[in-house]
């Protein structure tokens, strides 16, 4: 049988959580990804799936439930049944950003973490035809248009669209958002002059076809050594995304561990490594449960005033 097809019937055994089974080498691992197939997020979800499985001794699949900035799958994982067979790959924003913002469906309390795999730098990105070669032009445009300028992100409060606010802010323009389902709708509608910028997870870049006005990183990226950063540019911002596995609360600690173990030497394995260096992540992005708590917390803080910008931007 398929591993698509396991995972679908992952998927439709999900509302019955009253049976309760616990954890079996029989029964599939699902990670659900709550953004579009194609994406940095899911290349990776998928890539560390292919090293997870020989480890655990059972099929892992991956799948998709895009929408609502990753709302809508991470409250479809937060309803699962906590036996470590369902799991969910987001980044921290889907806990630090969205429970803030209105009733979502679940906190960050909801899910208990597994083990961080991967950390994503932002960047701004134009169509090769776009008559600006750097950031300076932009702003220079924004500046002299004010509102008019428009912009892709992956969705409301992702983090590509608050390091926009935050940019926004920092460099005293205004620019006009255009919120997307995932990157890869972002891609394509750049590409085709619909939107005349955006702000980018770097992983969208691998393919190739744009022109990057800057990175959000301290310090310019390896893999792209040519791109210029934000700070280097003036504007001090320089925001990132980390993120990884998690389990609906009450998920088992011997199935916790377990998955912990999997997932770290699933992300150390040169196969996953290869994958990300095409994502432009950095050599060792990995780190425990322990670690990826204490970092989700210390990131709720953070977004806080990010989200105030958002408010006072109404």
């Amino acid at each position: 049988m398929p591993f698509w097809f396991l995972g679908m019937l992952a998927l439709i055994a999900v509302p019955f959580a009253a049976h309760g089974q616990g954890w079996s080498p029989d029964r599939p691992v699902t990670i659900l990804n709550p953004y579009a197939a194609g994406s940095t997020t899911d290349q990776l979800a998928r890539a560390l799936a292919v090293g997870m499985a020989p480890r655990l001794g059972q099929p892992v699949v991956v799948v998709n439930r895009d929408g609502a900035a990753g709302g809508v799958g991470t409250a479809q994982a937060a309803r699962a049944t906590a036996d470590g067979h369902y799991l969910l790959f987001a980044p921290a924003v889907v806990f630090s950003v969205l429970p803030a913002r209105g009733e979502v469906g679940f906190t960050a309390a909801s899910f208990t973490p597994i083990c961080q795999s991967f950390e994503n730098a932002m960047a701004i990105a134009v169509r090769p035809e776009s008559p600006f070669t750097s950031l300076a032009d932009l702003v220079a445009a924004a500046r002299a248009r004010p509102g008019t300028l428009t912009y892709g992100h992956q969705g409301v409060a992702s983090i590509p669209h608050l390091a926009a606010i935050e940019l926004a802010e920092v460099a005293r323009v205004q620019v006009q958002d255009v919120p997307y389902r995932g990157e890869p709708a972002v891609v394509t509608d750049l590409r085709a002059g619909r939107v005349d910028f955006a702000v980018l997870v770097m992983g969208s870049l691998a393919a190739g076809g744009l022109r990057t006005l800057g990175v959000f990183a301290p310090e310019r990226h390896p893999l792209l050594p040519e791109a210029p950063t934000v700070m280097e540019q003036g504007f001090a911002v320089a925001p990132t995304s980390f993120g990884g596995l998690f389990a609906p609360a009450g998920t088992p600690a011997a199935a916790i561990a377990r998955l912990e173990a999997a997932c770290l030497e699933a992300a150390r394995d040169e196969a996953h490594r290869n994958v990300g260096a095409r994502m432009f992540q950095p050599t060792r992005p990995e780190a425990d449960a322990a670690s990826l708590a204490a970092r989700l917390a210390r990131d709720i803080a953070d977004k806080r005033r990010l989200l105030g910008l958002i408010q006072e931007a109404k």
